[in-house]
């Protein structure tokens, strides 16, 4: 009688651990986020549970006020629990060498930072190297690795907040091959090509990018794209593409794009979608259709877009291709040559030109915004209008222009205004269209302080929630996550990333729907977006409160083709 006590006292302990829901196996979860409402990242209905964590791991999503017990809980307060949100179009690789927090993404709920709109950081050769330590701005680094799976590696080693992963660039590719003029490969040239890419697949690429406004990748014909994309394709990489034209060959571009997306077999994404310049804002409606035709019959096409209508890049995309053929220093060289100089300006003032002159598209010279200089004696243009310039040195807007490039010996960057709202609007419609900032991830500090940026910057994804899906009502909520997270994860299958179910990678993000706000702007763009509490990258927190913890538990993200190096 007394053995049988005994054992229904230990059945009724067992039971009870059983009914915490917390100790099958008699141990606690590490996190438990109570009292939201979740959001799985698939597109369905929020839901009213808790969401426990062991390790790196979603353990358990558990019934709403149950007793599970935890090392650490936090109280969401009836806020949105998502997964961490995905930045399809990172420019950061640099500005996390210099602070690997990445807090202004961070603050907007980040957790995977993607890489590779059509230069990747390797693979390098010896040249590429010390090219690229003579353009280095205000970041400065050695460059302590060769190939794109060895960067990645170095960023994990030397600590990041959030994920990484990364196409690699056609573009780096072709300078690897060819160098930086105006040539086409031979079939040998072209197979190392091919191969280089295959490489990159091999360490975790998710595909291949490429950027086909800017020289060098200007040069490279359909052909080329398509073998390098078929290269990837292999082990189930697709391709993105900064399309050849945004603006009067906008369709036409598109149409190389889709075609690329049947050729392979594997998918093709439109990077920051847009139709640029007032004359091509109607060909937005009509691009919207050619995509949704191409995906009906089959083809894996789709788009990111960032939520602004003013684009940035270099002073240079005002300038030919032909003058910045063979490179920077032989771009230089060039525009100090009277004869040569002449002759640019007359292109550029030009509207019928074969090439796409940004500056001319944005309408005016008072809607080219000056970023970023790398000369002490420039900075203090910063934030000035290119007209502004050029009126203070009573010069044209062309020789201002040209003139900036050659004293800085830099691209100079620049917002452009050139979308419409409407078609911001129309663009973020579309269930196919995920989000990417299309900048670096920084913090109001440091050497940070010594240039301006863009406000998508600090306010992308914080301005796609708050004013698009909460105040402009695009979308539901449930929808808007989607986008941010299991959108993107599916489409470049991202395996337990972008989700919030048992066995998915533990980062989440906690953000109150009613409050989530950007708050940069053009004048004033290093200002932190708010209404996010808490993120979690890998189970370990990286936001508390709104306040960045120091926590760098961010890991290479690797796509289909990786594969694990051989043990010795």
């Amino acid at each position: 009688m007394y053995r049988l006590s005994l054992s229904l006292l230990a059945l009724a302990l067992a039971g009870c651990a059983s009914a915490s829901g917390a100790r099958a196996g008699s141990e606690p979860y590490d996190l438990l986020i109570r009292n939201g409402v979740v959001y799985d990242g698939s597109g369905a209905a929020g839901r009213r549970v808790d969401v426990a964590v062991r390790g790196d791991r979603i353990a358990a999503l558990l019934p709403a006020g149950g007793d599970a017990v935890a090392t650490h809980t936090v109280d969401a307060h009836g806020q949105a629990v998502a997964p961490g949100f995905i930045n399809m179009l990172s420019w950061a690789p640099e500005s996390l060498i210099a602070d690997g927090r990445g807090v202004s993404d961070t603050k907007q709920g980040v957790t995977l930072e993607v890489f590779g709109e059509g230069w990747s950081m390797g693979p390098y050769n010896e040249k590429m190297k010390a090219d690229a330590l003579k353009q280095q701005g205000d970041i400065r680094y050695p460059i302590e690795w060769t190939t794109l799976g060895e960067y990645l590696e170095y960023l994990e080693k030397r600590g990041v907040t959030p994920n990484v992963a990364s196409f690699v660039g056609a573009t780096t590719v072709r300078i690897h091959e060819l160098g930086e003029g105006d040539v086409k490969p031979d079939a040998a040239q072209l197979a190392r090509m091919q191969d280089l890419v295959r490489q990159a697949m091999a360490e975790g690429a998710l595909g291949v990018g490429g950027s086909l406004i800017y020289p060098p990748a200007a040069f490279a014909d359909s052909s080329e794209l398509i073998a390098l994309a078929q290269a990837v394709a292999e082990s189930g990489g697709g391709y993105v593409a900064h399309m050849r034209s945004e603006a009067d060959r906008f369709l036409e571009a598109l149409d190389e794009t889709i075609g690329i997306a049947r050729a392979t077999g594997q998918r093709a994404e439109v990077y920051h979608l847009k139709a640029a310049g007032e004359r091509n804002w109607s060909k937005m409606a009509q691009a919207i259709a050619n995509i949704e035709s191409a995906r009906k019959q089959g083809a894996l096409v789709s788009a990111n877009m960032y939520t602004y209508t003013a684009g940035a890049t270099g002073l240079t995309a005002g300038l030919p291709p032909w003058v910045q053929a063979d490179g920077h220093e032989a771009m230089i060289a060039r525009l100090k040559d009277p004869a040569i100089r002449k002759r640019v300006i007359a292109e550029m003032k030009d509207p019928n030109v074969e090439w796409e002159n940004i500056r001319l598209l944005s309408g005016s010279d008072d809607r080219v915004l000056l970023f970023d200089f790398k000369n002490e004696k420039l900075k203090p243009l910063i934030g000035k209008t290119l007209a502004e310039v050029a009126r203070e040195r009573g010069k044209s807007g062309e020789e201002t222009l040209i003139d900036l490039v050659v004293e800085d010996d830099s691209r100079v960057v620049a917002a452009y205004f050139l979308m419409s709202e409407e078609n911001v609007e129309l663009g973020l419609k579309q269930p196919w269209t995920s989000l990417g900032s299309d900048a670096e991830s920084s913090a109001p500090e440091g050497v940070f302080l010594k240039s301006s940026t863009h406000p998508r910057a600090y306010g992308n994804f914080a301005k796609f929630l708050g004013h698009y899906v909460r105040d402009r009502k695009l979308m539901s909520l449930e929808e808007g996550i989607h986008r941010l997270t299991g959108l993107p994860a599916t489409n470049w299958k991202l395996r337990d990333r972008g989700c919030l179910n048992p066995g998915c990678f533990a980062d989440v993000v906690v953000f109150d729907p009613a409050r989530i706000a950007d708050h940069a702007t053009y004048k004033s763009p290093q200002q932190y977006a708010t209404g996010v509490s808490d993120v979690f990258v890998n189970g370990v927190q990286v936001l508390r409160d709104g306040e960045h913890t120091g926590a760098k538990p961010g890991r290479v993200v690797r796509g289909p083709g990786w594969q694990a190096p051989k043990s010795d």
